[in-house]
């Protein structure tokens, strides 16, 4: 059996200009190389799967390499870059710190420091979940990374920034790397499925996107894993059935029965949705999420704000101008407030329900003036 690559391998980037939706790191990093002026320690931050270590990789490749073109990118054809592409470089370590965290291994490294560089320009160390160190590591690290000597380059790679010590973080450049777009990811789904030779609907891609968060290398694994599935055919439904994800046309049918003030066809909903599996909460967070949606199309200028595909951002809009903004603000306040107690509901079924019937209830009581308070039937004391 040929031995497969998952994509998120495959597809790494190699090159600063391939780096997704982080342009505001690569540009910083590309002009510091051309001025010449890199900083002796890097701390790259940001959550998972979003390119840290990838860029960390780029950037020691990048200045090791003896003809950057105009571009400020590697060559990939002098004896530094070869090297690195076939995984053999003397120059770059990468040391897992989650496994590695003790301080004999940091004293160990720090020794190694003061060799200088048997090929290239510089002696790059790359630490990877860098808050897993001791205190006493870091401790160990700190002299040597205020000043290494000038062939050294220290790239620190963190999801968890708050807990490095501020004498770490103050000795290095720091650079936030941010979530990725949902469209970002979209169009690197497109990309990997075009030259992978899998066939797609856009609505699909935009599934897995909603469902990695943010993250290029949990949307991949999720694309493998669909792929695999699917035998290379990506639909809509068949995404939202392998990922076990309520298709966002049922919170389309629900508030269409909102607004109708139709009872009856939200509660036979509501049953189709339990007959699938889905639990109260997910089912509540989901229609929130979706009336949220509805309310940031009201207004064209907001419509960026959703994160879906141009056919289902039309959809939004039609039924938001129908609906209207004080009643989705009315079904939001409900949602939310259900939402929230929804862990403490004894009968979490019931409680669904009753929701969804208050919602519907808007429909009938508008115009109506509201019930009067009833007067309290305490016993009045007289000072």
């Amino acid at each position: 059996m040929e031995n497969f690559i998952v994509s998120a391998r495959k597809y790494r980037p190699q090159t600063f200009e391939s780096v997704v939706g982080q342009q505001h790191i690569t540009t910083t990093l590309k002009n510091a190389i051309r001025t010449g002026k890199l900083a002796q320690a890097f701390l790259f931050c940001g959550p998972r799967g979003v390119g840290k270590t990838t860029c960390a990789r780029i950037l020691a490749k990048t200045i090791n390499c003896s003809h950057l073109t105009e571009e400020t990118e590697a060559c990939d054809h002098c004896e530094s870059c070869e090297s690195f592409n076939a995984g053999s470089s003397m120059n770059i370590f990468e040391l897992d710190a989650a496994s590695n965290n003790s301080v004999d291994g940091i004293r160990e490294l720090v020794q190694q420091v003061y060799i200088p560089p048997q090929m290239g320009q510089y002696k790059v160390y790359i630490i990877d979940e860098v808050h897993m160190l001791s205190t006493a590591a870091f401790n160990a690290l700190l002299k040597t990374l205020e000043e290494p000597p000038r062939y050294v380059k220290f790239i620190l790679a963190t999801t968890e920034k708050h807990k490095i010590i501020p004498t770490i973080v103050s000795r290095c450049q720091v650079f936030d790397f941010k979530r990725i777009s949902a469209e970002d990811i979209v169009h690197h789904l497109e990309y990997v499925s075009k030259n992978e030779g899998v066939e797609y609907e856009v609505n699909a891609l935009h599934v897995i996107a909603q469902k990695a968060e943010g993250g290029l290398r949990d949307a991949l694994s999720i694309f493998d894993q669909l792929v695999s599935f699917t035998q290379g055919h990506l639909t809509y439904q068949s995404v939202i059935e392998n990922l076990n994800m309520l298709d966002h046309e049922y919170f389309f049918r629900f508030v269409d029965c909102f607004s109708h003030g139709d009872i009856s066809h939200s509660l036979l909903l509501y049953q189709e949705i339990i007959d699938k599996g889905f639990d109260g909460q997910p089912f509540l967070t989901g229609l929130a999420s979706h009336i949220r949606n509805l309310m940031v199309s009201i207004d064209p200028i907001t419509h960026k704000l959703l994160e879906v595909s141009d056919d289902t951002r039309l959809r939004f809009g039609e039924q938001a101008t129908n609906v209207g903004l004080s009643n989705l603000l009315r079904y939001l306040d409900i949602v939310s407030d259900y939402e929230y107690r929804f862990r403490d509901a004894g009968n979490k079924r019931l409680f669904v329900e009753v929701c969804l019937t208050k919602l519907a209830a808007l429909a009938s009581n508008q115009g109506q003036p509201p019930l009067p308070v009833p007067e309290s039937r305490a016993p009045v004391r007289h000072s």
